[in-house]
């Protein structure tokens, strides 16, 4: 349940009352608002008197549910916004990993090249066998603010556990929250602690319910600026890496007031087909597009198989543009 507190409740009143009732206390729109569990059902007769309006809800997508909050929440960076009434398309490029000065330089002069906003690159690259390339860590992250300053984009990456969180939340303009950290909560109350955008990707064997509810552990603890990825599911087909979950993706639009960025790179694994999976997510009308490029995928440190080079990429920002112009989208 949400409770709305009438705008006699002080602050420190409002903390009490959340004590109280085991709920969280958060401000959001200029309102103080009670979260509690979605098993109460109706208010507290004691603070009955408190409450200007409330919410029920059947599960604990709460805060990110439309039944709450109808409009999609607007995430602001730095130079470019998303969600809300914008119809941006946020395309976020760059390497699987942050290899060498040389190589994120090059991505970032792409980008500024195509007139995007967003660089990516990994730091702390949480990969499934140790021999692996494990990335740059703190050294990639200071590549990638240097590159901010140097060419006035966003930067983001991913925050492997919560040991170095704070780095991330640091140096990055957004924070991503891999698949496989979906669930740490050390990274999920760190994000919540902050006003930065959080882009939270969903889990290869995760539910909606369960994606949205990791949201919510960051929107509970006060941070408004949340973004949802999907990034493919595993089934039993072995052709491609994963199955991009287009039908989910229609269920969070229809259900949740989340801006939503698609990750066709790490669903398909190959980039023969991150193009074509690209254009129908961008059909869909989406808030953004995560694609991999690499200056010589083939030397690539991880991921060199679905790494698309610079010509694949800028060929596929300029077959995207008419597709997100067709449903009223706009690639930025």
């Amino acid at each position: 349940m949400i409770l709305q507190l009438k705008n006699t409740v002080s602050a420190e009143q409002a903390n009490q009352l959340a004590v109280e009732n085991q709920a969280f206390c958060i401000r959001m729109d200029g309102e103080i608002l009670l979260i509690t569990g979605s098993n109460v059902k109706e208010v507290p007769s004691s603070i009955e008197h408190h409450v200007d309006k409330f919410w029920v809800f059947a599960n604990d997508i709460q805060l990110a549910s439309k039944a709450f909050n109808s409009n999609k929440r607007r995430i602001s960076l730095s130079n470019v916004t998303i969600g809300g009434d914008t119809k941006n398309t946020l395309l976020i490029g760059g390497p699987c990993s942050v290899e060498s000065e040389d190589q994120i330089r090059s991505s970032a002069e792409l980008l500024v090249g195509l007139g995007l906003t967003t660089l990516r690159g990994g730091c702390y690259k949480p990969r499934t066998s140790p021999y692996s390339f494990q990335g740059m860590g703190l050294d990639g992250l200071k590549l990638l603010a240097k590159m901010r300053e140097e060419f006035g984009l966003n930067v983001i990456t991913e925050a492997r556990d919560a040991t170095h969180i704070a780095e991330i939340i640091e140096y990055t303009d957004v924070i991503q929250v891999g698949a496989k950290a979906m669930y740490d909560q050390g990274i999920l109350r760190a994000c919540a602690k902050t006003s930065k955008p959080v882009l939270i990707k969903r889990g290869f064997g995760t539910t909606l319910q369960e994606f949205v509810q990791a949201a919510e552990f960051v929107l509970s603890g006060g941070n408004e600026n949340v973004i949802l990825c999907e990034r493919g599911l595993r089934t039993f087909e072995t052709g491609t890496r994963f199955t991009l979950d287009l039908c989910g993706v229609a269920w969070l639009q229809e259900y949740t007031n989340l801006p939503i960025i698609l990750d066709p790179s790490h669903a398909m694994g190959y980039a023969y087909g991150v193009p074509v999976l690209a254009r129908a997510c961008v059909a869909m009308g989406i808030d953004g597009l995560l694609i991999e490029a690499h200056p010589t995928p083939k030397t690539a440190k991880s991921d060199a198989s679905q790494q698309l080079d610079y010509q694949q990429f800028t060929e596929l920002l300029n077959s995207l543009r008419p597709v997100a112009e067709s449903v009223g989208y706009k690639i930025v």
